[in-house]
């Protein structure tokens, strides 16, 4: 049965692994959506129960293992208000010259549990492209919306977070995702992260 909104969507979908960093999926441009069909509209319902259960704001399709240029989001934006979606295809602009701001901010990926790190993004974004059913959609983002359009629309083109750090925030990030290891199963987050202690 076909899905008719967005909300059908954010609903009802199965848990997936979460990939994780060195996965060649991760660090290879995606194909373009071009059927936005049931098959798509399951992967999505997919994506945000895997994004559910991992306690993300964004996830990319290649986070599941799939190489296509799509990511779900449902994440706040700078006044707080929740921000749900869907973009296929996108592609995001940032201010220029004097409204160009940054943010420096902590930042951490799903594909490299338990690690965080500072990187400085424009504090806005306008994202634009197709939302699930195929329709021109745009959204400007600010507050962690625009770190996550930005986040999310970088890794459909092979780029995960941890390749814009210096050498030395990439080591710490490293470090603190090798002290986390064993409480991310490697199936996670189909198997629930574990809690300090346990094996």
């Amino acid at each position: 049965m076909s899905a008719k909104s967005l909300e059908e969507l954010a609903t009802g979908g199965k848990v997936r692994r979460i990939t994780r960093w060195g996965e060649p999926v991760l660090h290879a441009p995606t194909r373009p959506v071009t059927s936005f069909d049931d098959d798509l509209h399951e992967l999505i319902r997919d994506m945000f129960a895997t994004m559910e259960a991992s306690q993300g704001v964004g996830l990319a399709a290649t986070q599941v293992g799939v190489d296509l240029a799509l990511f779900v989001y449902d994440c706040p934006d700078e006044d707080l208000r929740n921000q749900v979606g869907v973009f296929c295809n996108p592609t995001v602009s940032t201010p220029d010259g004097r409204e160009r701001k940054l943010d420096a901010t902590e930042e951490g990926c799903l594909s490299w549990p338990g690690g965080y790190q500072p990187v400085a993004r424009p504090d806005r974004a306008i994202c634009t492209g197709q939302d699930a059913f195929g329709n021109e959609i745009a959204v400007e983002g600010t507050g962690l919306l625009a770190r996550c359009l930005q986040h999310e629309t970088d890794h459909l083109s092979g780029m995960v977070f941890g390749d814009r750090l210096s050498k030395r925030s990439r080591r710490k990030l490293d470090e603190q995702v090798e002290q986390l290891a064993h409480l991310y199963p490697d199936d996670w987050p189909i198997t629930p992260k574990g809690r300090h202690g346990e094996a």
